[in-house]
């Protein structure tokens, strides 16, 4: 028998169900991790103190993006949105990038408490607005990278990206193959599993081995901690490459402006 057709002929149709509306998106905002924080970049401008250009937003003077902002806090990508002060484009200052030989004793941190000598107090020009990239302990030495560019030295410092830093390493004893090899396994430390992805012997002292390393990760003295858990304690630490940008006869203390070669080939490893 055949099925009975659910609409009979005659009958009216049922009319279409309307459609539901497909609301705007709203506009993206940077990450959080990729941004500044508004007041910070127009006092870099040069537009006055941090707390002066908080009283520009509150007063309803500053745009992104041509739209008013007037939350403090609020984190913009100076290289990426438009700002806007009275109606005006925020002047946006040089990019500068500095290679630096840093000597022991001198601080990585932009804010250091006990008011020792900086990093960033090593090259010209206000600090203020400056980063470094890859940070070393107190006791350690060697190349930092330095420069007002946020985005290259984000993804400079990314583990995503995993830019390569090598280091020589001078240490107690004389390491064995079963060590090195242990080193790129990787070793326990108490955030996770560190591993370096190279490990070799440059050249033996009498009571000490030179190691090159080769470090993908930035933990805090991730080095010392892995060769204090083989047993071998580490003497001097220098780093002497920062992906394809190499630290050279630099004198300690001393700064070198980069190349445009060495800026480009920086950021082609922060895209690999």
């Amino acid at each position: 028998m055949a099925k009975k057709s659910k609409q009979t002929a005659g009958s009216p149709r049922r009319p279409p169900r309307p459609r539901k509306a497909r609301t705007a998106r709203a506009p993206s905002q940077p990450p959080a991790a990729q941004g500044e924080r508004l007041q910070k970049v127009l006092a870099a401008a040069g537009l006055g103190s941090r707390r002066a250009c908080e009283e520009l937003i509150e007063a309803g003077r500053v745009e992104v993006d041509r739209k008013m902002v007037t939350r403090l806090g609020t984190r913009v990508d100076p290289q990426r949105q438009e700002i806007r002060v009275d109606g005006e484009p925020l002047p946006q200052p040089k990019r500068v990038y500095y290679a630096v030989n840093k000597p022991p004793g001198v601080v990585s941190t932009h804010r250091d408490p006990g008011r020792r000598e900086r990093v960033i107090d090593l090259v010209p020009g206000d600090p203020e607005g400056l980063i470094t990239i890859g940070r070393l302990d107190l006791g350690s030495e060697g190349l930092i990278l330095v420069t007002n560019d946020g985005e290259l030295a984000n993804r400079l410092t990314h583990p995503r990206y995993a830019v390569r830093k090598t280091y020589q390493v001078q240490v107690a004893g004389r390491p064995e193959r079963d060590t090195l090899a242990a080193l790129r396994h990787g070793i326990h430390l108490a955030e996770g599993v560190a591993r370096v992805e190279k490990a070799t012997v440059k050249s033996h002292r009498k009571q000490s081995t030179i190691l090159e390393m080769v470090l993908t990760e930035g933990r805090n003295r991730e080095i010392r901690r892995m060769l204090a858990r083989l047993g071998h304690k580490v003497i001097r630490l220098v780093r002497v490459a920062v992906g394809p940008v190499r630290l050279g006869d630099l004198p300690p203390g001393a700064y070198r402006p980069l190349s445009r070669q060495e800026v480009a080939a920086l950021r082609q490893a922060a895209r690999a």
